[in-house]
């Protein structure tokens, strides 16, 4: 299994600024556990995100050099992409591409067919760059929204954005409305059918369904799972009220219940835990 430390999806909507140094100290000792990626910042607009406007001034501040983690920063246009890539230090962009209208035009303020051409100028660049596109497929699993949605919707838009060179999707529970029948389908019929692509599972979930959600994706072949420290977070632009991120510490107790190979540093990972809560 290979999990994506999601700290930049934990604090984004937290509004008291957590001041840099802080967050630099806290992605630091995230770096010393060993997770696979840290989706560690954003380059979006400071006045929709302030929470993760310094982004840019930390990156130089991470120590990276005895780490073999990679970091994942998330944009939502081509100047975030642009930005981003002047970085050598990050390995991967984020894109929230929606295949809900209504939500598409709340996160990124663009339609999908404006998405859609975003998409291809930002995997133009990464190719340029030596970046790889992570697409997360944003309210993969329905909306509250009643814009329409099924598995065949999702299917499709993979096969076409995928036809760009992307190879990396992770299908967002944006609103942690998955069921767990659609969760079953959706990776049963994608990974057998795309060898050559990487698929990922973002839940968002209720404390008591984290399980359920976890063993209907790995059991259908998903092994890229995010995760955040205690379940904070979830996407403020998705509604009122939030539902929170997959817990981190769930998805190594899963590991350990499936005896999956586990090479993180647990006393790393337990000062990140309580580093976290006097950040918040």
């Amino acid at each position: 299994m290979k999990i994506i430390e999601c700290p930049r999806d934990a604090w984004q909507g937290h509004h008291p600024f957590i001041p840099t140094d802080q967050k630099i100290e806290y992605l630091n000792t995230l770096l010393r556990v060993g997770f696979d990626t840290i989706d560690f910042g954003s380059f979006v607009s400071a006045k929709a995100m302030p929470q993760v406007s310094d982004t840019a001034e930390i990156i130089s501040k991470l120590n990276l050099t005895n780490s073999t983690t990679k970091l994942l920063a998330i944009v939502a246009n081509e100047r975030g992409a642009a930005q981003a890539c002047d970085f050598d230090e990050i390995s991967y962009l984020g894109y929230p591409f929606s295949i809900s209208e209504t939500f598409q035009l709340r996160n990124t303020n663009s339609t999908i067919e404006q998405s859609l051409n975003r998409v291809q100028e930002i995997q133009k660049l990464c190719e340029q760059k030596n970046k790889e596109l992570v697409i997360y497929i944003s309210m993969g699993f329905g909306n509250p929204y009643g814009d329409l949605w099924n598995p065949e919707i999702v299917l499709q838009w993979i096969e076409k954005l995928s036809a760009f060179g992307i190879s990396i999707f992770s299908l967002a529970d944006t609103v942690g409305l998955a069921l767990i029948d659609d969760i079953s389908s959706l990776f049963n019929q994608l990974i057998p059918a795309n060898p050559h692509l990487e698929f990922g599972a973002h839940f968002h979930t209720k404390p008591e369904d984290w399980k359920i959600k976890i063993e209907a994706a790995y059991n259908a072949g998903c092994r890229r799972f995010d995760g955040a420290l205690l379940g904070y977070g979830g996407c403020p632009m998705a509604q009122d009220d939030l539902i929170g991120n997959m817990p981190t510490e769930r998805l190594l107790d899963f590991m350990m219940e499936k005896k999956e190979p586990n090479l993180l540093d647990l006393n790393a990972f337990e000062e990140a835990k309580e580093m976290f809560l006097r950040l918040v």
